[in-house]
């Protein structure tokens, strides 16, 4: 009986909070019909919204790959001095507001901020262009691939590194046939992690991008743009669109892994 009681306070935990608001979205984007809908997310503006929220999510998923797992090998098998210090900046972005990580990057690379002028003489636009959304979807997103991968390493342990370094092989050649073999895994889900993140992020974005329609609005933002004007059914049709995004991330990550698993 206590076993059946926790299941359905679980259940109907996630039914309040998680499935009720995304069936309500899905509700509201189709109750005027498909063709509104329809109609809402292919416009010019949507279309540019989604395309642009999917280069800078690719973007900042490929560089964040790239630093997770590297900083992942660094933290768990180099012995270094500042190790902690590590661990806790990786951290930061779980620790602070989205919105405060765009205002930081707005001072430093504004027109008073330390490196805004210099950009400025080179004629690079930062702030209110493509290379600042980029940097706060990547910094937001930083620590997923991280940790995912740092409690994998600590588990596996360096026995099997250890030996074909022995027999003679190449750093290259033990990360290869070694380490990434056992790491995979734990890297695909950070992947799912960060570009979940950075489909989603509003906030951040919100403060560096000028939010300009056409140019530097992403999907986030154009959701917040159709509701503050009055526009509830682009907005909710918007957001059935990230929302299906995000399921499709997940679902190929779960029709993957049988396939891995097999070739085994």
């Amino acid at each position: 009986m206590r076993r059946h009681s926790l299941r359905f306070i679980a259940l109907a935990y996630l039914v309040v909070i998680l499935f009720g608001p995304v069936a309500l979205i899905f509700y509201r984007a189709f109750q005027k019909g498909v063709e509104p809908a329809w109609k809402a997310v292919t416009n010019p503006l949507a279309i540019h919204a989604f395309q642009l929220t999917l280069e800078i999510a690719a973007i900042a998923v490929v560089a964040n790959t790239i630093f997770g797992v590297f900083c992942a090998l660094l933290i768990v098998r180099r012995p270094f001095r500042g190790k902690g210090l590590l661990n806790a900046v990786v951290d930061l972005p779980l620790a602070l507001s989205p919105v405060v990580i765009g205002l930081s990057l707005f001072l430093l690379y504004g027109r008073q901020g330390w490196f805004g002028p210099v950009l400025a003489r080179h004629g690079i636009q930062f702030l209110f262009a493509m290379p600042s959304m980029i940097a706060a979807t990547v910094f937001v997103s930083i620590p997923f691939v991280v940790r995912e991968v740092v409690p994998v390493l600590r588990e596996v342990g360096t026995e099997q590194e250890q030996a074909a370094s022995t027999l003679g092989a190449s750093s290259w050649q033990i990360f290869r046939r070694v380490t990434w073999p056992s790491i995979r895994w734990a890297t695909a889900y950070g992947v799912v992690l960060t570009a979940a993140r950075s489909l989603g992020e509003y906030g951040a974005v919100s403060v560096v991008s000028g939010r300009i329609s056409g140019k530097t609005q992403t999907a986030p933002l154009y959701v917040g743009d159709r509701y503050e004007n009055f526009d509830l059914v682009g907005a909710y049709s918007a957001s059935v669109v990230l929302a299906l995004m995000a399921i499709a991330v997940l679902l190929t990550m779960n029709l993957l892994r049988p396939k891995e698993g097999a070739g085994r």
